[in-house]
């Protein structure tokens, strides 16, 4: 009988442990080369690992919600008995997303029997949800108690959220915090955008949208004020000479920052394709640990969500982050007149530690410059 052994991936070097989700095979059925056999979850993104080989499951060695780390051994599949496996017909499972999979779990619903509405038959987070309804039509989130009566509800932190708070706290506790602000015109940015948009995409196949500015002029205030892209390191400074700019994403999970690598050397359409495909994957809990890693400055956009104005939180060791806000029509002063413009707020928080007043205000003074005068970013004048 040949046996192989099912170990859990190597993560990153910043994720030392990790929890194993569900299992979607038990002992005894055949499983597929490439059919995930079960989901891990890391403060950062859900895994899949998919088997190595066709074969039966023989042995589960950890559980649902166990702990595990790099290297364990969590399972053992015989690739011998694939022949005989396959004999016994049964009905494929429907192809679960990592996301519904996660909510399947939580809402006790078999998502192994949804009939999913995404491509290709994916079952969807959506289609959990409303299974849930159908379930419990009458249940809420918290739960009910006779009239009267005061009730509360106590759920573990995910792991990702977990993270989120530790990693929040340290940012907090470990940097000299300080944020500045400044106003901005998109109105240049808006008219370049909607005159080159519809050229934009039937060239490129994505839309133009306003986050490829924002990152194209933080790349390009970052080049004038290196310290800005810096970090510390003990009692160094760290020169960072490429530029990964970090981009938040609100997820039904948490918060998450993939990275742009080397945006300097990406042309708009590269950068919207990348925030694209980064968003859908977010929602899908498909972001890899290599996604979520490092990073040289980070842009945070609440303005997607209303906010008029934040102190975005620094992404340790970054020294720097970016908050960018909702463009309303405001009245503002030019030349002696009142007019009515799109502004957008801006904030750069920065660890004082590394980056003094003075090179923080003009470097947000150069985000501005570039935003208002987007012909420079392009012409790289």
């Amino acid at each position: 009988m040949s046996q192989i052994e099912i170990k859990v991936p190597q993560l990153s070097e910043s994720v030392t442990e990790a929890t194993l989700l569900s299992w979607h095979k038990q002992p005894g059925e055949a499983v597929k080369e490439g059919e995930n056999l079960i989901d891990i979850e890391t403060d950062k993104v859900v895994l899949e690992l998919p088997a190595p080989r066709d074969g039966v499951l023989v042995k589960i060695v950890k559980q649902d919600g166990e702990k595990v780390g790099s290297g364990d051994l969590i399972a053992m599949l015989d690739s011998e008995a694939a022949a005989t496996a396959s004999k016994t017909k049964k009905k494929a499972a429907p192809a679960v997303s990592p996301a519904a999979r996660k909510l399947a779990h939580e809402h006790e619903v078999d998502a192994g029997q949804l009939q999913g509405s995404g491509r290709h038959g994916l079952v969807t987070r959506e289609d959990v949800l409303a299974a849930a309804v159908e379930k419990a039509p009458a249940a809420a989130s918290v739960p009910q108690a006779a009239e009267g009566t005061r009730v509360e509800q106590r759920v573990p932190m995910t792991r990702i959220r977990q993270r989120i708070a530790e990693r929040l706290l340290e940012s907090q506790q470990n940097a000299a915090i300080l944020t500045t602000f400044n106003e901005v015109n998109m109105q240049p940015v808006m008219e370049l955008r909607n005159k080159y948009k519809d050229a934009f995409e039937k060239k490129h196949g994505i839309k133009l949208g306003f986050s490829s500015f924002f990152v194209k002029a933080a790349v390009t205030a970052l080049q004038r004020f290196p310290v800005v892209n810096a970090s510390i390191d003990g009692t160094d400074v760290i020169y960072h000479g490429y530029y990964d700019i970090g981009v938040a994403i609100g997820s039904e999970r948490g918060l998450v920052v993939p990275i742009i690598r080397d945006a300097d050397k990406l042309s708009f359409a590269d950068i919207e394709r990348q925030i694209a495909d980064f968003g859908a994957r977010a929602r899908d809990g498909k972001l890899t640990l290599e996604e979520l890693s490092g990073g040289t400055f980070s842009i945070s956009n609440g303005g997607v969500f209303g906010s008029m104005l934040s102190t975005p939180i620094i992404n340790p060791p970054q020294s720097a982050i970016l908050g960018i806000h909702a463009t309303r029509d405001r009245p503002v002063a030019e030349n002696g007149q009142v007019v009515i413009r799109p502004m957008n707020y801006l904030a750069l928080s920065y660890d004082h530690r590394i980056v003094d007043g003075r090179d923080a205000v003009l470097f947000l003074a150069a985000i501005k410059e570039a935003l208002e005068y987007p012909g420079r970013v392009l012409l790289d004048i």
